[in-house]
């Protein structure tokens, strides 16, 4: 299993954390620490492995990001030792935090829920995630890493010695909700569905017929990949229009996808919702509004969009994203830095 492979955490693993961001100085740098941990990443593999891992800043791939089962490129961890195993996990702990690496880790587990519902299919695969470094890890120049299989996307941009972007973010489930075997009952998002769903429930009959947008929900979230992150039309009711209480709801529905990166990554992204202005959220929905029937919601601000989308597989199969669409892989900010520090991208 995954758990005792990739995010085993020994006594080894512990001690190596400590000495990779032992100094509270250094735990409040979140870019010097994923600069350290992806170089000591880099450096406990061999040749081969390192070619498979690193591409230039700038190649097709950063942008080329997926969800689907597919053969990709990058370095799986099924081809990692377990000391290597460990120090992916000290990579994806600068980013994640104990929630968003406990969510990622039981996204990659459901690969071995569908293996058993499929009899055996060898592409249902919880090793099949891989890592890709875009740029040499760096305080200094502009570079980027990511980790990505079946409904999981994470990519983060680094320039400058700060975390520039870590968008787009998607995490899917499937399924949804696991109904055969000994996990039944279990929902890796559950969170995401059942937020949406008590906001849309609380709103009154009159602000439901501003926030249900269609009775057909969308099969799948709109700023998916191979799009640029942007804003759509600005759909269902404003949070200008909600109570306090359906506000709250609305909050904590935000939080929730914030929430699976570190706090500290989070400050930025909140700070840009408040200078944006809360009052000029949008929230819609689409679809049945009642359990285990195809929905849809999104929520978009000035400087942001996240969709969720649970259409397929009998409403057993939930897709969600969330995108800056002022800074989506840092573009704004990486313009910003190549116009004040010129130099070749790669």
């Amino acid at each position: 299993m995954i758990e005792k492979t990739l995010f085993r955490l020994t006594s080894i693993a512990v001690g190596l954390l400590f000495t990779l961001f032992g100094s509270t100085a250094m735990a409040h740098d979140i870019a010097a620490e994923m600069t350290v941990a992806a170089t000591a990443f880099m450096d406990a593999l061999d040749q081969k492995a390192q070619a498979k891992l690193s591409f230039a800043f700038d190649d097709e791939n950063r942008e080329g990001w997926h969800f689907i089962p597919k053969e990709r490129p990058g370095l799986p961890i099924g081809e990692l030792s377990p000391q290597q195993h460990e120090l992916g996990i000290a990579l994806l702990k600068t980013a994640l935090s104990h929630r968003g690496l406990e969510t990622s880790k039981e996204i990659m587990n459901l690969e071995s829920v569908l293996r058993a519902m499929e009899d055996g299919n060898p592409r249902r695969d919880p090793l099949k995630y891989n890592f890709y470094f875009f740029g040499a890890p760096s305080n200094e120049q502009p570079w980027g890493w990511r980790i990505e299989g079946h409904h999981l996307s994470i990519n983060i941009t680094i320039a400058d010695g700060e975390v520039l972007s870590t968008t787009p973010a998607f995490l899917g489930a499937s399924p949804a909700e696991v109904r055969v075997g000994d996990r039944t009952g279990f929902r890796a998002l559950a969170q995401q569905e059942d937020l949406g769903r008590k906001l849309v429930k609380n709103l009154t009959a009159q602000q439901k017929e501003i926030a249900v947008v269609s009775k057909t929900a969308p099969r799948d979230v709109i700023n998916g990949p191979g799009t640029e992150a942007k804003k759509l039309e600005p759909l269902g009711i404003a949070a200008s229009d909600m109570t306090a209480p359906q506000r709250k709801m609305l909050t904590e529905l935000i939080d929730c996808y914030l929430d699976n990166f570190r706090p500290e990554l989070c400050e930025s992204d909140r700070k840009k919702i408040e200078d944006g202005g809360f009052e000029k959220i949008h929230f819609a929905w689409a679809g049945f509004i009642q359990p285990k029937k195809p929905h849809y919601y999104r929520v978009q601000g000035p400087t942001f969009i996240l969709e969720y989308d649970n259409t397929q597989n009998d409403a057993n199969h939930i897709h969600t994203i969330w995108r800056d669409t002022e800074n989506d892989f840092g573009a704004n900010l990486l313009k910003l830095h190549y116009e004040k520090v010129p130099h070749d991208s790669k």
